[in-house]
């Protein structure tokens, strides 16, 4: 079983900054991408931002600019750097990491619990 902790977030004014992280821990062959999704009341889970094994990124638009995604692939972690952050960032946001099992190497997704940003206007 994997398990992924989120750690982070809280209560931040518009302009300022919070860090979220994510480790994962358990069995597993190796982890392929680790990212953040946001859920906002009301609204579907969406992208944040997603990060390769390699390094490669992929960031949303509405937060290019002002939210940076990096990992650490000997701890299995993954942090999202949130800076300018507007009032309609409030979310909550999970952390995702696509996992290769121990033994056939089968692909799966897996979940933190999530954690709430809310930035006050």
């Amino acid at each position: 079983q994997v398990q992924l902790v989120e750690s982070g977030g809280g209560l931040v004014p518009a302009g300022g900054s919070l860090s979220l992280s994510c480790a994962a821990s358990g069995r597993f062959f190796k982890i392929n991408a680790m990212g953040w999704y946001r859920q906002a009341p009301g609204n579907q889970r969406e992208l944040v931002a997603i990060i390769t094994s390699g390094g490669s990124t992929n960031v949303a638009d509405s937060v290019k600019g002002r939210f940076t995604i990096s990992r650490d692939n000997a701890a299995n972690m993954v942090s999202l750097q949130m800076n300018s952050l507007k009032p309609e960032d409030t979310a909550v946001y999970y952390c995702n990491a696509e996992v290769l099992r121990v033994v056939t190497h089968n692909p799966r997704d897996y979940w933190g619990q999530g954690t709430q940003v809310t930035v006050s206007s």
